[in-house]
């Protein structure tokens, strides 16, 4: 039995050249030099384009507030009649922001503004999941299935156009006052836009996908959760985060009447009290939560989803 010798310049043999596993699996687990030169930088793009986006968002408001201290200071008259001379400066809202907010003054708001915060943010919580939850099932029916949508699409399409301002009148009158007249007008803004949005998402899935999917043995009803509902979330999201804005519009008409406690029903009795800088205050912290809720919806589903592109 002959051993196989290597002489200089002869190739060597096939199991020769080939890593053991130990280094096989090192090299994996070693990351290649070009990634690991381009981490760094990646990380530094990530930093300029989020002080880019800063800087982009800091002017207009800015320039805002600026104007907004001018006007009132000279006491401008704007267009649809606005009288400058009765609104409070920027300084005068943020005074009582932190009022509101931390109790610095003796006055019946100060250090209120967490009660009514978490009373208006259950209301909207409430009327929002709610509208989601029947929203998405019977939009996924209604986009999937043209006997449902013909069943459903008059009656959706009647009631829409009614404004939830003229349904708050008779919700008092057939609910009475109280947290649950407050959620359904909630739920009333809610569910049309995600409604609207979860069928236009259903019917835009390509139909080779659906058929990809009939021709893998994917039965019926799992095609609507495994292929229906992951190629719809786009626009399905896209209703949510509309709606949830909505429910923080709705929220004060619903506060207005029959509420104590809630960021719409401190902005009607500052205005029966003639408090400018509390109701701007008010609108103010409507605002921040609003934008606030959106960010944290963005950022729920891109945890659900776990950042696929496709569906966050």
């Amino acid at each position: 039995m002959t051993t196989p010798t290597l002489t200089p310049g002869s190739a060597a043999p096939a199991a020769a050249r080939q890593p053991s596993p130990d280094a096989q699996q090192g090299a994996r687990r070693r990351p290649a030099p070009l990634l690991r030169r381009r981490a760094p930088r990646a990380k530094s793009r990530d930093w300029k384009g989020g002080l880019r986006a800063v800087g982009l968002a800091l002017p207009v408001p800015v320039i805002v507030l600026v104007l907004w201290h001018l006007g009132v200071r000279n006491a401008w008259t704007l267009p649809f009649g606005i009288q400058m001379a009765f609104v409070p400066t920027p300084g005068e809202v943020l005074s009582r922001m932190v009022d509101i907010a931390v109790g610095s003054e003796k006055d019946a708001f100060s250090g209120s503004l967490w009660e009514h915060m978490w009373a208006s943010t259950g209301r909207v919580l409430s009327g929002f999941g709610i509208a989601a939850a029947c929203a998405i099932p019977l939009g996924i029916l209604m986009g999937r299935y043209g006997v449902v949508n013909r069943m459903f699409d008059p009656v959706v399409n009647l009631v829409r156009p009614v404004p939830v301002t003229a349904w708050a009148p008779l919700t008092l009158l057939i609910i009475g006052f109280g947290d649950r007249s407050t959620i359904f007008l909630v739920f009333l803004a809610a569910f049309f836009p995600i409604l609207l949005n979860t069928i236009a998402g259903v019917r835009r899935v390509p139909v080779r996908l659906l058929e990809a999917a009939a021709m893998l043995g994917t039965k019926p009803a799992q095609v609507l959760y495994k292929v229906v509902l992951p190629s719809a979330m786009h626009s399905i999201v896209g209703g949510l985060r509309i709606a949830l804005g909505l429910c923080w519009v709705i929220l004060v008409v619903g506060e207005t009447v029959g509420i104590s406690v809630g960021l719409g029903s401190m902005i009607t009795q500052a205005r029966d009290m003639s408090k400018t800088d509390l109701i701007v205050a008010g609108m103010v912290v409507i605002g921040l939560a609003g934008f606030v809720a959106d960010r944290l919806l963005a950022l729920l589903v891109k945890a659900v989803t776990r950042g696929r592109p496709t569906l966050s």
